[in-house]
C-alpha cells in the first residue's frame, strides 16, 4: 500500500489547495461532546440510521418529528415499554414510515441503549472511550448488540453521531483494491482487520481523523 504522503500529495493536486481539500473533509465531535450526548438523542440518531436504510435520506428525515412524537422523543425508559399492540398501531400511523421490522427494532434498540448506560454510566461513554484504532470492533459490537445495526449501518450511524471512523463506501473500497488491501468489499474478521490496519498507519503518519483519510481515499477513484 501507498503511504500517506502519496494520499495527501494527490488530494492536494486534485483539489488544487490544502485550503480546499479541509473544506471538503469531516470532523470527529470530541470524545466530550460525544460522552454528553443525551441518551434519548443516540436512540433517535440510531433510529433514524435504521429507517434510512434502503430509503430516501429526505423522506425519512421528514417524517422524523412524527417518529419523535410517536416514540415519546425517543425516552428509552418509555420506548422500551412498547410492546407489540401498540407498535400494531403504529403500523397504522399514515405519518410514519410504516415498515414492521423497523418499528419493532427501537423498543429493541431502547433496550440496547438502556443496558449500555446501566453498564457505563450513559450510552454516550461507550463511543467516548471506544479507540479508534479498534472501529471495527464497535462496528462488530453494535450489530450484535443492537437491532438492524449490521452491514455499513453501522459505520454509517457512527458518521452520523461524529465518531470518528471510516466507512467502506464503494469508492473506498475501490481504492482499497487499488492498494492491494482487500480485493472485495471487506466483511470478514481478516479482511475487516487489514483495512483498520492500513488506517492505523496512515493515521500515525499523518495524524488525521480516520474520517478524512475515508474521504481523502474515496477521492483517489477516478470517474
Amino acid at each position: 500500500m501507498r503511504d500517506y504522503k502519496w494520499l495527501h500529495e494527490y488530494c492536494l493536486n486534485r483539489f488544487g489547495s490544502a485550503e480546499a481539500l479541509a473544506a471538503r473533509l469531516p470532523q470527529p465531535r470530541p470524545d466530550a461532546e460525544l460522552r454528553a450526548i443525551p441518551d434519548d438523542r443516540y436512540l433517535s440518531l440510531i433510529a433514524l440510521r435504521v429507517f434510512r436504510a434502503g430509503l430516501k435520506h429526505s423522506l425519512v428525515d421528514a417524517k422524523w418529528p412524527a417518529f419523535e412524537a410517536a416514540f415519546f422523543g425517543f425516552d428509552p425508559q418509555k420506548v422500551v415499554l412498547m410492546g407489540a399492540e401498540h407498535l400494531e398501531r403504529l403500523m397504522q400511523d399514515a405519518r410514519l414510515i410504516r415498515h414492521l421490522g423497523k418499528l419493532r427494532s427501537v423498543p429493541r434498540n431502547a433496550q440496547f441503549v438502556l443496558d449500555v448506560a446501566r453498564e457505563k454510566g450513559s450510552f454516550g461513554a461507550l463511543f467516548a472511550d471506544w479507540p479508534v484504532s479498534d472501529i471495527v470492533g464497535l462496528w462488530k459490537y453494535l450489530a450484535r448488540h443492537g437491532s438492524q445495526l449490521g452491514g455499513l449501518s453501522a459505520p454509517r450511524l457512527l458518521r452520523m453521531i461524529g465518531k470518528d471512523t471510516f466507512i467502506p463506501t464503494e469508492d473506498m473500497v475501490t481504492a482499497l483494491k487499488a492498494q492491494g488491501i482487500v480485493d472485495k468489499a471487506p466483511t470478514s474478521l481478516k479482511e475487516l482487520a487489514a483495512v483498520q490496519a492500513a488506517f492505523n498507519q496512515w493515521h500515525a503518519e499523518s495524524g488525521r481523523p480516520l474520517c478524512q483519510l475515508s474521504v481523502m481515499l474515496a477521492h483517489t477513484v477516478n470517474h
